[in-house]
């Protein structure tokens, strides 16, 4: 595997790690992320084992230190490991509530959905099986889940209308529940990686590692013999303790490589989240990586894949840079901007109107929260509203349906004003409108939301 004479020259070792990090990025981010939430917890929940769901106190709120944490959804996660066998999964009625439980693979796919669009909002059990499972399905189960590797991530979302929802959430939280069903016992942690490998070879070990133990749809398994000559395809002994410095270098250089090339594609026009003077962008497409798992609440080909391959190697990697379990636009969209309608800059100094004429197009509820910027973090306001939607009780709208939210840091003189006041910091923010079962015309754009105007001189 070293370059040199009969082998790879150093220049095309390098092209090659730059392939295998746009390719093998993902599964690395996922998995290091799955080992983080079983030691150390994430972001606002704590550490959980396999098979079982850690839980959020509450939505996020002032002081909570996740980026864009929404302040009206309460999140569940659990890490699946199905080494062992299946499990099964028990969904309480949640009585027409939103909620969605994502499945995602180990790969970032996200491969099946629950929930109201996909499988009502009724009690259920579902069995999520390991690849290539061959067991008995029991009568009593809603249906079976079969996952693309064994080890899966369970990212669910609880709609929460405040503080007075919250004994209504956490009786939820307590029926929602995962039983290994498995005739063996399941592993407590991911595949270790060789302790000795220097510190700048760490990603390509983790890749030869897991992607040995998490195998890609057969698809893709063509393309990823062409890193042999890297030592990804070598099992037993890592290859990189005693890598020449020849090899280090080259990957080096090729991870390097290829972290540029997955930033530069994350800057296009297509994949950024601000318009010319102020529009709302939206990214419907940006999950539309999976061609191979079209389970449960899925939507396949055409409209939601990528024709072209390689080409969704580097979007899932754009991807997995961005955001962890973000689901599809289907489930999900989210609308970002910093700039008003002349293209300046947002400020809570100044008041701001956004009007909806009429409102946002959804079949289950739309919310737009505001953050401070850079940071992305709800700031603590004397009215205690950190989201506002078509949920907010005592919302003034006009006699034709439409709907103008004020934003600002200055309460507004008006009454009709101040029930559609947004709070927003002091100084520059950033507000996102989560438009939850978008209707198609925003995915399409024939919908759009109009940009912020700033009122006053």
């Amino acid at each position: 595997m070293s370059p040199g004479r009969g082998g790879p020259q150093p220049d095309a070792i390098t092209a090659l790690a730059a392939d295998a990090y746009v390719y093998g990025s993902p599964l690395v981010r996922q998995l290091s992320a799955v080992q983080a939430c079983l030691q150390e917890g994430c972001g606002m929940l704590a550490p959980a084992a396999f098979n079982d769901f850690a839980h959020a106190a509450g939505p996020a709120a002032p002081g909570t230190r996740v980026p864009f944490a929404p302040a009206d959804l309460v999140d569940a996660l659990a890490q699946l490991d199905l080494s062992g066998g299946p499990v099964r999964l028990h969904v309480p009625d949640t009585g027409g509530a939103y909620y969605v439980l994502q499945f995602v693979d180990a790969w970032g796919n996200a491969f099946a959905y629950l929930g109201p669009r996909a499988t009502g909002t009724g009690e259920g059990d579902w069995m999520i099986v390991p690849p290539g499972w061959a067991g008995t399905v029991p009568d009593v189960v809603s249906g079976v889940i079969d996952a693309p590797t064994s080890v899966v991530s369970v990212v669910g979302r609880l709609a929460c209308h405040g503080p007075e929802d919250m004994p209504r959430v956490r009786a939820l939280q307590q029926e929602l529940t995962l039983t290994h069903l498995g005739d063996r016992a399941h592993r407590t942690g991911l595949p270790a990686t060789e302790a000795g490998v220097p510190g700048e070879l760490r990603f390509f070990e983790e890749l030869r590692v897991w992607m040995a133990d998490f195998p890609p749809a057969a698809a893709d398994r063509a393309y990823q013999d062409r890193f042999q000559p890297l030592g990804l395809l070598e099992e037993g002994l890592s290859p990189y303790v005693s890598a020449g410095p020849a090899l280090v270098g080259a990957l080096g250089r090729g991870l390097a490589l290829g972290r540029l090339r997955v930033e530069e594609a994350a800057r296009r026009p297509a994949l950024t989240a601000d318009g010319p003077q102020g529009a709302w962008r939206t990214v419907p497409h940006l999950r539309d990586y999976n061609l191979d798992h079209f389970g449960v609440g899925t939507l396949g080909p055409p409209e939601w894949t990528v024709p072209d391959r390689e080409a969704s190697y580097l979007l899932r990697a754009v991807a997995a840079r961005r955001g962890r379990w973000l689901p599809h636009g289907y489930e999900t969209l989210y609308a970002h901007t910093s700039r008003d309608s002349r293209g300046r800059p947002l400020d809570g100094s100044h008041r701001y109107v956004l009007r909806l004429a009429p409102p946002p197009p959804v079949r289950a509820f739309w919310s737009l929260t505001v953050y401070d910027s850079p940071g992305g973090h709800l700031v603590v306001n004397a009215a205690g509203r950190y989201a506002i939607g078509d949920r907010t009780p005592g919302l003034v709208h006009g006699t034709d349906g439409s709907l103008a939210l004020h934003l600002s840091a200055q309460r507004p003189a008006d009454p009709a004003q101040e029930a559609n006041w947004l709070p927003a910091p002091a100084g520059a923010f950033r507000p996102v409108l989560r438009l939850h079962l978008p209707d198609q015309s925003l995915l399409d754009g024939s919908y759009a939301v109009p940009p912020l105007e700033r009122l006053g001189a």
